[in-house]
């Protein structure tokens, strides 16, 4: 609409294909940076194993979104991240560890952990 004639009709191709290329590469994790799968590993370290089988030891952000739809989270990383898990996306007693451990720092019985009796 701003720029008439074959320029726009131009500009306007390009803009759908960067949309459907950053779509995939980034809505629909299909690059192969893209996280597969998450290991917490301390009260702010996480393990990253990425779509190409590679892992990487990451620290989470102190500000992390919790809620009971799913976690937010920023690492650094050599790539800054942001990471979305909805609660659908895993089962509910894993969900709800991940939850806590956003929240607290710390999972509920994990090795090391006292418990008073």
């Amino acid at each position: 609409m701003v720029a008439p004639g074959m320029a726009g009709g131009i500009i306007a191709g390009l803009l759908v294909a960067l949309g459907a290329v950053a779509a995939r590469d980034r809505g629909l994790l299909r690059a192969r940076s893209s996280v597969r799968a998450i290991e917490i590993t301390g009260s702010d370290a996480l393990l990253l194993e990425l779509a190409d089988g590679a892992r990487l030891a990451v620290r989470a952000a102190p500000r992390r979104h919790v809620s009971r739809l799913g976690v937010a989270l920023s690492v650094h990383a050599p790539q800054r991240r942001s990471l979305f898990i909805a609660a659908d996306m895993l089962d509910p007693a894993a969900f709800r560890r991940l939850r806590l451990w956003a929240l607290w720092g710390r999972i509920p019985g994990a090795e090391g952990e006292s418990h008073a009796g």
